[in-house]
């Protein structure tokens, strides 16, 4: 293990949890018999995706103190995250969350966060701020600041960081962990209608985080509950208003447009691919769009590196184990064949 203050490339906070993948495709969950057994949550995907690409990552969050934490250490090990900011809870189990997968384009997720997740559990007296202020990239999300004690601790990080080095913040908006009134309704379908409070009740949160953040990176959905916008440039335009120096915006099938306050600009397509499960894709996104900031590339290549690391996952079944590695996305970027397996299964 590196020594607690010496600097890591990439530091995330947020969720973390047991993904339940079944392994046949295109069938109902009420049908399946069958599952695979990965960790999951974005902030922590994010680390293994970084990882992969050989950044020193660790991850700030929370599991239960059970069978499912004991398994997510051993994951994150495997993965070469460090786990040393990941702590139990002795009262809240470890989340689990299901999917159901239909290619190309439907693939509802089933969290089971009740009675609250862990990972909403982090404390701000419990962050090490010397390590958070000394990491090259800082990487939160908008689940984080869903409820509180993890909101004040996600808002006191990004105040002590005080914009030093890259802060990104993943919009990640998951309307079904923001409540109405009270605690959030965290064991919904992710297809649930929001109601008309929860947007509201994060766009002020949001407009907070943002005025730390150096880096936006939302898809049309996020971007309009952050600032109100939804059409591409009008969205990027808000996000450098309310703070950030790069705004990254996910355009689906329209591919990614990223705007920079200097003016640099990137609109690029999306890689082509026979997805098997488009959920680990935006993940796979952030770990590459991390690798290429800290490499120094240019905003045109570092958005066509993250769109061919998303377009790989998006080919495989699993989100974490199947995170890429630089060869993987080099010989896509170069015109070579889509790879269909991780070169390996472990770190």
């Amino acid at each position: 293990m590196p020594e607690p203050y010496e600097p890591y490339d990439v530091i995330t906070m947020g969720r973390i949890g047991v993904d339940l993948y079944p392994l046949r495709t295109g069938v109902p969950l009420a049908q399946v018999d069958t599952f695979g057994k990965f960790l999951g949550g974005s902030a922590t995907n994010v680390a293994v995706a970084s990882a992969r690409l050989g950044r020193r990552t660790a991850v700030i969050t929370r599991t239960g103190r059970d069978a499912f934490g004991d398994y997510l250490h051993q994951a994150l090990g495997e993965f070469a995250v460090d786990d040393r900011w990941v702590t139990p809870v002795d009262r809240y189990p470890t989340p689990v969350t299901f999917c159901e997968i239909f290619p190309p384009d439907h693939f509802p997720l089933y969290f089971y966060r009740e009675p609250k997740a862990p990972d909403l559990e982090i404390h701000p007296h419990e962050l090490d701020l010397d390590a958070i202020r000394s990491a090259r990239i800082f990487w939160m999300t908008g689940t984080g600041l869903c409820a509180e004690p993890s909101r004040s601790a996600t808002l006191a990080a990004l105040e002590a960081r005080d914009r030093s080095g890259i802060t990104v913040f993943d919009l990640d908006w998951r309307p079904m962990f923001w409540p109405e009134g009270g605690e959030p309704d965290q064991d919904r379908n992710e297809d649930a209608e929001p109601g008309p409070g929860q947007a509201a009740a994060a766009r002020e949160v949001y407009a907070r985080a943002l005025r730390h953040a150096t880096v936006a990176v939302g898809n049309l959905d996020e971007c309009e509950v952050a600032v109100g916008e939804r059409e591409p440039y009008a969205a990027a335009r808000a996000l450098l208003a309310a703070g950030v120096e790069l705004a990254v915006v996910k355009q689906g099938p329209k591919g990614v447009l990223a705007v920079h306050r200097d003016g640099a600009t990137a609109e690029v397509p999306p890689v082509p691919v026979d997805v098997v499960n488009g959920l680990g894709a935006g993940d796979a996104f952030g770990g590459a769009l991390c690798h290429g900031l800290l490499a120094g590339w240019d905003l045109e290549h570092t958005m066509r590196y993250a769109n061919a690391a998303g377009a790989i996952v998006a080919g495989r079944l699993a989100c974490s184990s199947a995170m890429p590695y630089d060869g993987e996305v080099t010989q896509v970027l170069a015109g070579g064949p889509m790879p269909t397996e991780p070169e390996r299964t472990t770190s």
